[in-house]
């Protein structure tokens, strides 16, 4: 069960390694034609709207990213400096909390995209802004999932050792 957990965890992370590396780069890319187009006198009209967007989506698969560590929201150094039976209480308050409020986050993203249907993008009006406002719902559940595997870890490392560090 652990190995398999384990190998679901390597495969989330190269996941969303991935997703951010690419979101990265394509933010990168349009934000370069961008300034090229627009030295050359021939401004795009889009890509001030993709970029932003690329950078929310990258916003919000990077910090499911940064989840995984437990290096996101719910001041882990705090609950680091405790130990014991403290540290793991913390641990479980913390995770709960995060977890409740991405659903409520991933709730609410959902909602948006039944408002913004039929709705499209102002600069490229074939582009649906359910698709853009997506990663709402979407980065939601997978922040969801990497602070489920942490309570997961969180429950091994005690369970084998309370006095253990934490995985990485």
């Amino acid at each position: 069960m652990l190995e398999s957990l384990a190998r679901f965890r390597r495969f989330f992370r190269k996941l969303l390694e991935v997703l951010a590396l690419a979101l990265m780069t394509a933010l990168a890319l349009v934000v370069v034609a961008g300034i090229v187009f627009r030295k050359a006198g021939a401004s795009l009209v889009w890509y001030d709207e993709i970029a932003s967007i690329l950078l929310v989506w990258l916003t919000y698969y990077g910090s499911c990213l940064a989840a995984l560590d437990r290096a996101h929201i719910g001041f882990p150094r705090l609950v680091e400096s405790t130990s014991g039976p403290l540290r793991r209480f913390l641990q479980v308050i913390r995770e709960g909390v995060v977890i409740g409020f991405f659903l409520m986050v991933a709730w609410t993203g959902w909602v948006v995209l039944g408002v913004l249907g039929g709705t499209y993008l102002v600069s490229l009006p074939w582009l649906p802004a359910l698709v853009t406002q997506s990663v709402i719902p979407i980065g939601a559940v997978l922040f969801i999932l990497a602070e489920v595997l942490s309570l997961i870890d969180v429950s091994t490392v005690a369970d084998a050792d309370p006095g253990e560090a934490e995985p990485s």
